[in-house]
């Protein structure tokens, strides 16, 4: 199993950054199988080449301009996710879509890509989301988790020492 859980957003932009604050909620609140890697994408593009080369599965969390009402949580899968970069749906799309094609063209495309996208109610410079996109951060996580566990990767939620513990230490951080 070669997933990676990847949370790409602008913090700076206030729902912009939904897709970095659930893999954060993820990775400070359950632990993983091996093979399942969460990585905080930020703003980057060609820079996750290598994070995304090869990979059995890629969930891709992001905002993501739907057309439904703000806090909306959907969920798309492998070909319905290249026809959607032809309209722009999320502030990230060219540097992601560059990096999806760099992948195909050297045979190292992911074998599923799913994107879970919630519809941003503000990206104005703010730091913070909006009441109703971090409303919708439940129903998000609550996806991933169901979509791991469908492929017999469920998370274990961590206690609140442990939860605790990793806050200390400082385990989630950004490794780009």
């Amino acid at each position: 199993m070669n997933i990676l859980i990847l949370g790409v957003g602008n913090l700076l932009l206030s729902d912009e950054a939904v897709g970095v604050r659930i893999v954060e909620a993820l990775g400070r609140n359950y632990s993983f199988a091996p093979g399942i890697e969460l990585l905080d994408g930020g703003t980057a593009g060609m820079e996750l080449l290598e994070a995304m080369a090869s990979r059995d599965h890629i969930i891709l969390v992001d905002a993501v301009r739907s057309g439904n009402p703000p806090g909306t949580v959907v969920t798309l899968k492998d070909e319905a996710i290249p026809t959607l970069f032809g309209r722009k749906i999320s502030p990230h799309q060219l540097g992601l879509a560059d990096v999806l094609s760099a992948l195909h063209m050297t045979g190292e495309s992911p074998k599923r890509l799913t994107l879970l996208g919630v519809e941003p109610e503000s990206l104005e410079p703010r730091i913070g989301l909006t009441p109703v996109v971090a409303a919708a951060l439940g129903e998000a996580t609550d996806r991933i988790l169901t979509l791991l566990a469908s492929v017999g990767a469920p998370a274990i939620p961590l206690s609140e020492q442990e939860k605790a513990e990793r806050a200390r230490e400082g385990l989630w951080r950004n490794p780009l």
